[in-house]
């Protein structure tokens, strides 16, 4: 395998960026889009290879590139030919190629012996990100497994060929569009690695309703997917799916979950979740007990929470 398989051999504990779009937001850029923080590959793509850098500097081991809401049939949408939308999904990779060797070569040497060279993990985001509707939360949606793979399969090849370290299959709600990546990467892309990340609204199953134990054994199965586990999710409901993840799945689990708020995909909007109690840092730690090595923020966090991770986990 390749290079995210030994930074798993070597690094005990890796640290994951944190939200894209929440940074963007919070320097002054709409990200309620359907492109979401994909639009800005057009115009000022500066402003993501910045973001990049911030969480580069907050002590991640992994960068993950701006492809999670763009997809080929997105762009053609957005008034773009093919093409072009394929050269954007490569310029996600470049800006995060990019913004990863700015800051490391501003590492004295003594900095760089102290951590490893960040990877570019290439994010493939569901269907349901394409429908920008919220269905994240629901999986409610229903494609071939022949429309799941015609659909993932030109932004997978993209960001493979701009020189991905490994996959982000992430936010993954529907249980059918896991089977159906899981056998397209078998078949096409065998000699690319990946780490597999579901959204859940309950304990013991993803947004669609499918068992933890089912998925878990398909990713199990896959000697592609060297790391497992769950973003995009509400905190006080990791551990109980971790736990029945655990009872199927004993390779490296991760965790990247929202800030503690919950989403209401009609209106767009944010509000707090009364069970959240803990901070970030003080969840990981819990996490860190059943089997999680990889560690992360999703929505609504930010580089200074990566930062908190990185020193509260590595020292």
């Amino acid at each position: 395998m390749g290079k995210f398989k030994d930074l798993l051999d070597k690094q005990e504990i890796i640290i994951l960026d944190g939200a894209l779009g929440t940074e963007l937001e919070s320097l002054g850029y709409d990200v309620s889009g359907k492109l979401w923080s994909a639009q800005y590959l057009l115009d000022h793509p500066q402003i993501i290879q910045n973001v990049h850098e911030s969480y580069v500097r907050a002590g991640s081991d992994i960068i993950t590139t701006s492809s999670y809401q763009a997809s080929i049939p997105a762009f053609i949408e957005a008034g773009l030919t093919p093409e072009k939308g394929y050269d954007l999904l490569k310029e996600t990779v470049f800006l995060a190629q990019k913004a990863i060797e700015n800051v490391w070569t501003g590492l004295s040497p003594e900095e760089q012996k102290q951590r490893p060279c960040p990877l570019v993990a290439g994010s493939v985001g569901p269907y349901a990100a394409y429908l920008a509707d919220g269905s994240e939360y629901t999986g409610n949606y229903q494609l071939s497994e022949e429309e799941y793979r015609d659909f993932h399969r030109p932004r997978i090849q993209a960001l493979l060929e701009a020189g991905s370290d490994l996959l982000a299959i992430e936010t993954i709600p529907n249980g059918a569009e896991e089977a159906a990546i899981l056998r397209l990467l078998a078949e096409e892309f065998p000699q690319a690695e990946a780490y597999l990340s579901f959204v859940a609204q309950s304990e013991n199953a993803i947004s669609d309703g499918t068992k933890i134990e089912e998925l878990g054994n398909l990713a199990q199965e896959s000697p592609q997917v060297l790391a497992v586990g769950f973003n995009c999710t509400a905190p006080h409901l990791i551990a109980p799916l971790l736990d029945a993840l655990g009872q199927v799945c004993n390779k490296p689990f991760l965790t990247y979950p929202n800030s503690g708020e919950t989403y209401n995909g009609l209106t767009k909007t944010w509000h707090d979740d009364p069970e959240q109690e803990r901070s970030l840092l003080e969840n990981s730690k819990l996490w860190q007990n059943q089997g999680v090595r990889l560690f992360g923020g999703c929505c609504r966090t930010r580089p200074e929470d990566i930062t908190q991770l990185a020193r509260g986990l590595k020292g």
